[in-house]
């Protein structure tokens, strides 16, 4: 197993975290592999971590294809069964990864799976805190808009031991993400087209498309600062949150289904665009503009993709899809939880 830390100017946080990964690693070979950083995290990796390998990407590569090059060096030179995606900004606990591992090793059918993902603080009561990225396991609404069970939009809940179960999901988190290496390469690793922000979800869409199944493991649990590297605000992040949001239901809704799921999803866009607008955020408001004309500019690569990586399931069939609206459940219905979602439209597991 190799634990690969991808790193852009991220000295801070090798500093403050590499130590408690290598000190519980459980025999897992650990790696950075650094994005062209132009501050001294090779230096300080080199000098104050020689256990590690290191490798160096000559560009920065973005989050897909910064990892997938380090993945394919890996498997040139070494003969890993699995992959650990590890955000840089990511306090690991003991014992945090072989009940990912085990569960794999005990179900040959899953391909991924992520752990319980609160929030790093040094205040205790945020740090009992579900994290952004994750949280207690990935789901999408009918229309793809992905979610978490312990957070819905901006409503975190608080970790009480309610989501300590294993289950599948529709998606894992990329922040901590244990992953097969032969489906991890069977799936061509990331799509380099999202650069950062939703490229795991696209892979866990497809590895469902493709006959595997995605989990969740709650016994298994990490700390993630979140916006380490961007932060959760920014005209940039609403960019890439709307290109790669209509990117990913395009390439992976089934057929049947797809006009009706882009038609509600450009609605929704445009009307979240005027309420940036309203709220004075024009930045954002052209953020959405540019990300729907980037992803008709580039129909080709998606409908390439889509050929690839044929859509195959429907939306009921998908574990961890809720067959509802979660924006007009949040907004509309005041649902702020997860448990106040109508359970009668997930699907059974």
């Amino acid at each position: 197993m190799a634990v690969v830390i991808l790193n852009w100017n991220g000295r801070r946080w090798l500093e403050q975290f590499l130590p408690t990964v290598l000190a519980h690693a459980d025999g897992a070979t650990v790696v950075v592999a650094d994005n062209a950083s132009t501050d001294d995290s090779v230096a300080l990796v080199a000098c104050d971590f020689p256990q590690v390998r290191l490798i160096q990407n000559a560009d920065n590569l973005g989050f897909c294809e910064g990892y997938n090059q380090a993945l394919e060096v890996l498997r040139t030179t070494a003969a890993f069964r699995y992959y650990v995606l590890l955000n840089s900004d990511v306090e690991v606990t003991a014992g945090w990864l072989p009940p990912l591992r085990t569960l794999l090793e005990q179900q040959p059918n899953v391909a991924a799976v992520q752990p319980k993902i609160l929030q790093y603080s040094t205040d205790t009561a945020e740090r009992a805190q579900f994290e952004y990225a994750g949280a207690g396991g990935g789901y999408l609404d009918r229309l793809g808009y992905p979610f978490c069970r312990g957070r819905l939009f901006d409503t975190l809940e608080t970790d009480r031991g309610q989501y300590n179960d294993a289950r599948p999901v529709a998606w894992a988190t990329g922040a901590c993400l244990l992953v097969r290496a032969a489906a991890w390469h069977a799936m061509d690793g990331l799509d380099a087209a999202y650069f950062a922000h939703m490229e795991e979800i696209d892979l866990c869409w497809r590895l469902w498309n493709a006959g595997h199944e995605v989990w969740y493991q709650g016994s298994s649990t990490v700390f993630h600062v979140g916006g380490g590297t961007l932060a959760k605000s920014n005209p940039h992040k609403t960019y890439l949150n709307f290109r790669n949001g209509l990117a990913l239901v395009y390439k992976n809704s089934p057929t049947s289904e797809l006009p009706s799921v882009l038609a509600q999803r450009l609605l929704l866009d445009w009307v979240a665009a005027l309420r940036l607008l309203a709220q004075g955020q024009v930045a954002d408001c052209r953020a959405v503009l540019r990300a729907h004309w980037y992803v008709v500019r580039h129909v080709r690569h998606w409908q390439l993709r889509r050929r690839q990586f044929p859509p195959r399931l429907r939306i009921a069939e998908r574990p961890g899809v809720y067959r509802g609206s979660l924006v007009w459940a949040y907004f509309a219905k005041g649902k702020r939880v997860f448990p106040a979602l109508n359970r009668k439209l997930f699907k059974k597991m």
